[in-house]
């Protein structure tokens, strides 16, 4: 346990020793995480459209005020001469909606009424999101007439876990495991690699320590140093982000530590596999921040993941750890809800562990 220890303390003293290191420890991850989890959002508003009407009745403006005061849409002006599909193809606004002549005269007899809506579909997402909204503000603005039956069963909304729908309440606990999956793991990898780039680690084969007591000594350095990250960032989760605790919070603080040894692990078995310090960086970029950013369930879901792709999200520890993230920020299930995630995460740090352990051992000198 001695060596273990002494091991990580000069781990730790050569990181304190190295103000570019700690910077990128502790600085980037917060500032990544308050920059991306503030800044992106899903949620499409102030879509401009532009609107003509050909009727000019008192009901047609009504129903074009219905898209005004709407939250999705921002009217853009249209000139007297213009066509709603110069508009479009110009780029200046994004949908076109043409209400026809005798709009209102129709409407009164209680006739079908067809309005045109042009929508430019280069983002097939958005353009869904414009007509489905379209679609609800016509719908409302036809219950005001009283020209719908009012149907049978009506169904009463509620909102759980975030009513508001506020974006960087989803979001913010999603780039918090993003924050813990790039930076521990790179310093694991840098540490470990930089050790057989300058051949230091010849000193470690021709020495007592075993390689268990090698890799364990760096790796607790590296959760050290991951814990204090994932405090910071829990701190911003409380100020910046306005989140609390919904439950239980053990399961979070043993889901973390965990998360911690999974990626320090991770980083220790690239490290140890390429004995080059840009080779292991590239290396745990495509496993610590692509494979978490795209198969992980941060931005979308996994459900929406081709098969062909969705199986290898099974192995990657980012996708339980956002599950455990999220029920203690918003769902507050507890140990019952998360804890085959937070097994899952210990399995594959395990895997990860072994895996850098028979590296170490392949290469140690015998005694």
């Amino acid at each position: 346990m001695r060596r273990i220890i002494a091991q990580a303390r000069k781990e730790l003293t050569q990181l304190l020793r190295d103000r570019l290191a700690l910077g990128l420890a502790l600085v980037l991850p917060v500032a990544l995480t308050a920059l991306m989890g503030t800044t992106v959002s899903l949620t499409v508003t102030n879509i401009p459209i532009v609107i003509q009407d050909l009727d000019q009745t008192p009901l047609s403006r009504q129903y074009a005020d219905a898209f005004r005061t709407s939250l999705t849409f921002r009217v853009v002006p249209l000139a007297p001469a213009a066509q709603p599909e110069t508009m479009l193809a110009a780029g200046r606004a994004r949908a076109a909606l043409i209400i026809p002549e005798h709009f209102a005269r129709e409407l009164r007899r209680h006739r079908p009424v067809q309005t045109q809506l042009l929508v430019d579909a280069t983002d097939g997402n958005t353009a869904k999101l414009i007509r489905g909204s379209a679609g609800q503000v016509t719908s409302a603005f036809v219950r005001q007439l009283g020209g719908a039956p009012v149907p049978a069963i009506q169904t009463a909304t509620r909102l759980w876990f975030n009513p508001g729908r506020e974006p960087r309440k989803f979001y913010g606990p999603g780039f918090l495991v993003l924050g813990l999956s790039i930076f521990p793991t790179v310093l694991a990898a840098l540490a470990m690699s930089r050790e057989g780039e300058q051949k230091t680690i010849l000193q470690v084969y021709v020495s007592s320590i075993s390689a268990h007591e090698f890799l364990l000594g760096k790796i607790l350095a590296g959760m050290v140093v991951g814990v204090a990250q994932c405090s910071l960032l829990a701190l911003l989760m409380f100020t910046l982000f306005g989140l609390r605790f919904a439950g239980d919070p053990t399961p979070i603080i043993a889901g973390s530590a965990l998360f911690v040894f999974c990626v320090m692990s991770f980083g220790s078995m690239v490290g140890a596999a390429i004995p080059n310090q840009a080779a292991a960086v590239q290396a745990v970029a495509l496993g610590g921040f692509l494979l978490a950013f795209l198969l992980s369930g941060l931005i979308f879901p996994i459900e929406n993941i081709p098969d062909g792709l969705r199986w290898i999200s099974n192995f990657v520890q980012a996708r339980y750890y956002v599950i455990i993230v999220r029920d203690a920020f918003l769902q507050g299930g507890g140990w019952p809800a998360v804890w085959w995630a937070v097994a899952a995460i210990g399995g594959i740090g395990l895997v990860f562990y072994a895996l850098a352990w028979r590296t170490m051992r392949r290469m140690q000198v015998k005694a």
